[in-house]
């Protein structure tokens, strides 16, 4: 090999070697202050990117379990609040079976008749009270109406002679008043026409209408803003009893990585209202030996009615228990995932920097010998 002194080739090699040393050095430094083998996109792209994803679905996951646990726990108030209305019901039971006995005497049939009302009024007051963060737990925010007692109705039933239905709004600060007309030729639909034009006329709220619902007419809807109140003496339409939505408690369950849908996103349970209405015991006395065996009847029915829905809960509780359960397994699957992709080997590491470490110390040595080499060349001409 000849000599040169314009060009110190081993120089320049021992200082590209080194300087890769030091960037090798530097980034095992970063991977052990970090704990990860990637920090950044030119680490590893295809490993950034899946990891990136994973833990998307870690976060959607995580939250979903939270999901599931606050829908577990409204389920399980509404679930105990029908325990307590089976309860007042079994003792309803025992109040018809004695007021139904024809050796009954009219004062006591009077007192087994008040404690049997003040359990409808129980009832009520579970049904309208029961709260889960704030919301009520048997009815929805839909918008409730007001429901006629009498049913098989169509738009053509006609109406009684001289009745009055009045509707007030509190929004509006209107009052409707419908008088049938004496003749008795008056239908539901020409309430419903009247209705209408006083919608119009800007007495009552907007999307107020009077329709009909599974043969009973409703006037509606009352969304607690336009607090509609609606009274009438119609025989044909009987009492207007105020209806509120049912329910539904739906659970999003997502790991971030499908759309959204009913079928694979969304646990749903619908719980249905809860008052003497609905459970149709509201026109049940225990007056008379009768009167309490028809009591007795409907008292039954309702029990079947609540032990349903209380099997319709128990059966969403379990099922979304069991997608916790996969959820969690998920997480810990996903979890593992990203540890294997973007996690430091820690004992691996140390040792590329005890590797580097030495490399470094050797370069700088052998930078320094091949710099001292370009000088033996003085020597030639001395």
């Amino acid at each position: 090999m000849s000599l040169t002194i314009l060009n110190n080739i081993s120089s320049l090699s021992a200082e590209n070697a080194l300087s890769n040393t030091q960037a090798n050095l530097q980034h095992t430094l970063t991977q052990l202050s970090t704990g990860m083998k990637i920090n950044s996109g030119s680490d590893d792209a295809a490993g950034l990117s899946f990891a990136t994803g994973m833990q998307a679905n870690v976060a959607a996951l995580n939250q979903s379990q939270q999901n599931a646990s606050n829908g577990i726990g409204l389920l399980q108030v509404a679930d105990g609040a029908l325990s307590q209305v089976n309860t007042l019901l079994n003792r309803a039971v025992t109040l018809a079976t004695e007021g139904a006995t024809s050796g009954v005497t009219t004062a006591q049939a009077t007192a087994l008749n008040n404690e049997f009302q003040s359990i409808l009024s129980e009832v009520n007051q579970i049904g309208q009270t029961t709260n889960f963060n704030g919301q009520n737990v048997f009815s929805s925010n839909t918008p409730t109406s007001f429901t006629s007692t009498q049913a098989g109705l169509t738009t053509a039933s006609t109406l009684s002679a001289n009745s009055v239905t009045t509707i007030t709004d509190s929004t509006t600060g209107g009052t409707f008043v419908f008088k049938a007309n004496a003749g008795g030729t008056n239908t539901v639909n020409d309430l419903a026409t009247a209705v209408a034009s006083a919608v119009t006329a800007g007495t009552l709220s907007a999307g107020t209408t009077v329709t009909i619902a599974a043969g009973h007419v409703q006037v509606g809807p009352n969304t607690g803003t336009t607090g509609l109140e609606v009274s009438t003496n119609d025989a044909t339409m009987g009492a207007m009893n105020a209806t509120a939505a049912n329910n539904t408690s739906t659970v999003f369950i997502s790991d971030g990585s499908t759309a959204a849908s009913a079928n694979n996103t969304q646990i749903s349970t619908t719980i249905n209202t809860l008052s003497a209405t609905s459970l149709s015991l509201n026109s049940n006395v225990l007056t008379s030996a009768t009167a309490a065996t028809t009591a007795l009847t409907a008292v039954n029915a309702a029990i079947s009615t609540i032990s349903a829905q209380r099997g319709t809960i128990g059966a969403s509780v379990n099922r979304l228990t069991a997608a916790t359960s996969v959820m969690s397994n998920a997480v810990t699957n996903l979890t593992s995932g990203i540890n294997s992709i973007q996690n430091a080997d820690i004992g691996k590491t140390v040792a590329n920097m005890t590797q580097y470490n030495v490399l470094q110390s050797t370069g700088m040595a052998a930078l320094q010998q091949s710099n001292q080499a370009q000088q033996a060349v003085l020597k030639l001409v001395q």
